[in-house]
């Protein structure tokens, strides 16, 4: 966290200072605790463009020409933000009332200077308070980092550094992730709006850090944690009571410390799901691929899912032009987390599927609440999300199914962020889905095995030519048209295909069989071209 570098004399210990005898002039009650940064000696008229801020102005009074010019100097002095300005009684033996008036009316704190005490003895005197204390701030600094690592190395937990950072500042802070997951113990408790309040503030914000308002009016400011080019909505970010620009250098440091402990912390957690990653994709390519297959199951408990216990999958994928997919990865593995972490790998379908043992039945609800979050942080396109109903191993490629069509069903959605579970489908569809898998492939078997056969064999685009036609609700021309051939290619397509099956298109039950079937089956499992 950056410090503005204020030290922490203040106007009454000149006046308690030894041996200097310095007065106070005003009439300012608030003057004896302003802060004093560092001293400049002038005798310009206007020396505004050489005041940054929070220095005590030290001057002869050389540019008093006539009371007028007090008004000139002092105005310039005051609009700079100088905290004081100390006047020598050597030159005219008195301090002016003009120059009185003058710093009363700006409300700029005034300071007699002996004529026997030199600017160099104030000057030597506030420098050396100044970098005394900077030197013990540094010092402070440095024994509170050194702790910190050896506390990372003996393997605290990171919200045991941030429980001890707020005890010690006195000021409460939350570690958060873009979808609002609490990454350490709470020293007070943040309500969900709260969250929403800071994931909003974090992931929206043009620039961090930032501030953000909570429910009961207390200001919090918001820092991202670790690199700054990293995508705001797989960043950690750091909340900490309060407006920034008020903190003193020790708790800017304190929490600029433990910011840069959490980057490490974030840094450690990313290299082991790296190492997971390999594993959750090869699962989630078994599983696809056949899920009765020893090696799949094998492979799912390797990535931490039991295939024996009831579970559920979810998809997501984005909407927009850019490949996202790592970052759709990282934010469902961050949601998943709080599940027990599970399974998430990318699918041949272009999605990501996670896959974890739950029991909860407001996991979807749970999903809506942390990944509506970032919609603030992706722009115009959409995160689509897609939540089967609860399964085993023994179901779980119909599972598998249920999540992509309740994916497909997101897409009719609006808003930056839809969820759409399987239970929301009540299609037949959705309940054949649901069915064990070898129950399933039985009923495909059943009823296509003749014309996929076939289409392995002629690439006559029998498949593909049904699957348009029933799309379009039996139109030989929207058919046609969609495939790009004749009127008659179809016709003779849609008869080779009720020859081979030895069913009627024509029937509603004949066609809803076969329509199921086909359902059932990845378009990547029949080939065939138009």
């Amino acid at each position: 966290m950056p410090s503005r570098g204020r030290a922490t004399v203040q106007v009454k210990d000149l006046l308690d200072a030894t041996g200097l005898c310095i007065r106070l002039l005003t009439s300012d009650p608030d003057a004896l605790d302003r802060t004093l940064r560092w001293t400049y000696t002038t005798d310009l008229p206007d020396p505004s463009r050489y005041i940054a801020g929070g220095e005590l102005v030290i001057t002869g009074l050389v540019w008093r020409r006539t009371p007028a010019d007090s008004e000139v100097f002092v105005r310039a002095v005051a609009e700079s933000g100088a905290s004081a300005l100390a006047a020598g009684e050597g030159l005219l033996g008195h301090i002016p009332a003009d120059l009185i008036d003058a710093c009363e009316r700006h409300g700029l704190p005034l300071l007699a200077v002996p004529d026997n005490v030199s600017f160099g003895e104030v000057t030597e005197f506030l420098v050396g308070r100044v970098t005394g204390d900077r030197i013990a701030s540094l010092n402070n600094s440095l024994v509170r980092h050194r702790q910190l690592l050896t506390a990372v190395a003996d393997g605290r937990a990171l919200d045991e550094l941030a429980l001890h950072t707020s005890r010690e500042t006195g000021m409460a802070c939350l570690i958060f992730t873009a979808t609002g997951r609490r990454l350490v113990a709470e020293v007070v408790a943040f309500s969900d709006a709260d969250v929403d309040t800071l994931t909003h503030a974090a992931l929206s914000s043009e620039r961090l850090p930032t501030t953000a308002t909570l429910s009961d009016g207390e200001p919090y400011s918001i820092f991202g944690i670790g690199p700054s080019l990293a995508q705001r909505t797989t960043r950690w970010f750091l909340a900490v009571a309060g407006d920034r620009d008020n903190f003193p250098p020790a708790i800017s440091d304190a929490f600029g410390q433990l910011a840069a402990i959490a980057a490490l912390d974030r840094a450690r957690r990313e290299e082991g799901r790296l190492v997971r990653r390999e594993i959750a994709d090869q699962a989630v390519a078994l599983i696809e691929a056949d899920s009765t297959r020893p090696e799949a199951l094998t492979r799912l408990r390797q990535a931490a899912v039991d295939p024996d216990r009831p579970l559920v999958v979810i998809r997501i994928v984005h909407s927009g032009k850019a490949d996202l997919r790592e970052m759709l990865r990282t934010v469902l593995s961050d949601t998943l987390t709080s599940f027990g972490g599970g399974c998430v790998g990318a699918s041949t379908h272009g999605d990501i599927v996670g896959i974890v043992n739950t029991e909860d039945p407001y996991i979807a609800q749970t999903l809506r609440t942390r990944l509506s979050r970032l919609g603030s942080g992706i722009g115009r396109s959409r995160l689509l999300v897609g939540v089967s109903s609860e399964a085993t191993g023994l179901t779980i490629d119909g599972a598998l199914r249920s999540a992509r069509h309740a994916l497909d069903m997101s897409r009719q959605g609006t808003g930056p962020v839809t969820v759409t579970t399987g239970a929301q489908l009540t299609s037949a569809v959705s309940m054949l889905s649901a069915l064990p898998d070898d129950v399933r492939r039985s009923f495909v078997e059943h009823v296509l095995a003749p014309l996929l056969e076939y289409d392995r064999r002629a690439d006559a685009g029998l498949i593909d030519t049904l699957r348009e036609f029933l799309a379009t609700g039996g139109s030989w021309n929207r058919t046609a048209d969609s495939l790009h051939v004749h009127l008659n290619t179809v016709r003779y397509r849609i008869k080779r295909v009720e020859e081979l099956l030895g069913r009627d298109l024509g029937s509603t039950e004949d066609r809803l069989d076969i329509y199921l079937a086909l359902q059932s089956i990845p378009r990547s499992s029949a080939t065939g071209a138009a």
